[in-house]
């Protein structure tokens, strides 16, 4: 058998680029995608990027007790995390067939970052 039965290197290479290409597409749209997450019914909402990185906080001012600030905090901070989780359900979505398809190659192809 010519090649000893091994993949055609081009073709991987060329495969290799393609998933790449996908890849970086599928970041950029993540990039511009924009996820709402709130807490207290509605009282804090945070927003943060398809790739989770936070870009604004509301926050009601009937949320503001100076009482009271254990609960605000914690209002952003499960706001956040709401956010931050449909983000990276939106990034599975996105960047899972991608990244699937890279580890079934060749081994994940080391050296090529796969």
């Amino acid at each position: 058998m010519p090649g000893g039965g091994q993949p055609n290197l081009q073709q991987l290479l060329k495969q290799a680029q393609k998933m790449q290409e996908q890849l970086a597409s599928a970041q950029e749209e993540l990039a511009e995608t924009e996820v709402t997450g709130t807490a207290g019914g509605g009282m804090v909402t945070a927003t943060v990027s398809g790739s989770a990185e936070l870009q604004s906080i509301q926050i009601d001012p009937k949320a503001v007790d100076p009482d009271d600030i254990d609960t605000l905090q914690d209002l952003v901070v499960a706001a956040v995390r709401n956010a931050t989780e449909e983000a990276r359900k939106i990034q599975q979505e996105k960047m899972g067939p991608i990244a699937g398809g890279l580890g079934g190659m060749a081994g994940g192809m080391p050296g090529l970052g796969l």
